[in-house]
C-alpha cells in the first residue's frame, strides 16, 4: 500500500503531463481510446465519491466563520465564467455546438485541483475547499439554470434532463462517499491515499474519449477551440483576482479567488455534453482540462513567489 500511495502522489504531482499525453495519443490513435466514451459519466462518478471520501467536517465550518467570502467566491465562480463564455461565443461567432460546448464549461462548479493549487500558490487552502464544497452542491440548480439561460439561443437546453444528470453524476456519488467516511471511518484513509491516482486515470480516460470520438472535427476546428479555451481560462484567473482586490481580500485570498474561479470541473462538462448534446460539444471541456492543467500550476508559481503576510493552510485536496 505504501508503494501505491507513492504512486498516486507522484501521477498527482504530474498530472497535467498525463492528460496532454492521452490527449495527443487520443488524436493519433482515436479507434483504440474511443470506446472509453461509454465510462465517461461512471468515472466521473467515481472522482465525486472520491470527494465525498475527502470532504471534512470543518470544510463546512469554514461556511458558517466566513460565509461572506465564500459566497463572493461562489457569485464569481458562477458569474464569471457563464459571462465570459457567452461572451466569447457572440463575439466570436461561434458554431452553434461549440458555443454551447464553451457555455457549457463555464457553468460547471470549480474543480477540486483548484484545491491542490491553491496550497501551491500559499493561498487560503480552507476558503478554496469551502468555495469548491458549495459551488458544487449548489450545481444541480445553477448550472442547468445558467446553461439553459444562456445557451438556449444556439440549441435546445432541457433543465430538467441536465438537473437529473447533474444529481446523478454529482450529488449522488458524493453523498456515498460522505456515508462512506461516517460508517467507516479511518478505514477510509487507505483509499484516499491513492485517490489522487484514481482521480487521475479517471480524467485521462475522460478527455481521450472525447479526443478520439472528436478528432475529426478537432482536427478542423481544434486551434479555434483551443484559442477560446485559453481566453476563457486566461479571463477567468484575472477577473477572479480583480474581483478578490475589489472586495479588499488579502493576497492569500485573491489568490484563492484567482484559481477557484478559473479552474472549472471540466470532467462534468464533458459527461453533460456528452449525454446532452454531441461529442463536439464536449471538446471545449476537453481542451480545457488539458489547458487548466498547465495553466493552473504556471500560474501557482507566480502567486507562490508574490509576498504575503499571511500563512497558508496546509494542503487537502478535497
Amino acid at each position: 500500500m505504501r508503494m501505491l500511495a507513492a504512486i498516486s502522489r507522484f501521477v498527482g504531482n504530474t498530472f497535467a503531463l498525463w492528460v496532454l499525453l492521452f490527449a495527443i495519443l487520443a488524436f493519433y490513435f482515436p479507434a483504440f481510446f474511443a470506446p472509453a466514451a461509454k465510462w465517461i459519466v461512471p468515472l466521473l462518478g467515481l472522482v465525486m465519491f472520491g470527494m465525498g471520501l475527502t470532504l471534512k467536517t470543518e470544510d463546512f465550518r469554514e461556511v458558517a466563520r466566513r460565509p461572506g467570502r465564500v459566497a463572493l467566491g461562489v457569485v464569481a465562480q458562477f458569474v464569471i465564467m457563464p459571462g465570459v463564455a457567452w461572451m466569447l461565443c457572440k463575439l466570436l461567432g461561434l458554431p452553434d455546438e461549440i458555443a454551447v460546448g464553451v457555455i457549457l464549461v463555464g457553468c460547471c462548479p470549480g474543480g477540486t485541483a483548484s484545491n491542490v493549487m491553491t496550497w501551491f500558490a500559499r493561498g487560503d487552502v480552507a476558503l478554496s475547499v469551502a468555495i469548491t464544497s458549495v459551488s458544487t452542491l449548489l450545481a444541480p440548480l445553477v448550472t442547468p439554470a445558467l446553461i439553459w439561460l444562456l445557451a438556449s439561443a444556439w440549441l435546445p437546453v432541457q433543465f430538467g434532463a441536465l438537473f437529473w444528470s447533474i444529481v446523478q453524476i454529482v450529488l449522488l456519488p458524493i453523498a456515498l462517499g460522505l456515508i462512506a467516511q461516517r460508517l467507516l471511518g479511518n478505514r477510509t484513509q487507505a483509499a484516499i491515499q491513492v485517490l489522487p491516482l484514481v482521480s487521475v486515470i479517471s480524467i485521462v480516460i475522460i478527455v481521450a474519449a472525447v479526443v478520439a470520438v472528436s478528432q475529426a472535427r478537432i482536427a478542423e476546428s481544434g486551434l479555434l477551440i483551443m484559442a477560446v479555451v485559453v481566453l476563457h481560462n486566461g479571463l477567468g484567473l484575472a477577473l477572479g483576482y480583480l474581483a478578490a482586490r475589489l472586495f479588499g481580500l488579502p493576497l492569500a485570498q485573491r489568490k484563492t479567488l484567482s484559481i477557484e474561479v478559473g479552474m472549472q470541473n471540466s470532467g462534468l462538462g464533458a459527461a453533460l455534453a456528452s449525454a446532452h448534446f454531441s461529442p463536439l460539444a464536449a471538446v471545449p471541456s476537453a481542451l480545457f482540462s488539458v489547458w487548466h492543467n498547465l495553466s493552473g500550476p504556471l500560474l501557482a508559481t507566480v502567486f507562490r513567489r508574490m509576498d504575503d503576510q499571511r500563512p497558508s493552510d496546509g494542503p487537502h485536496a478535497g
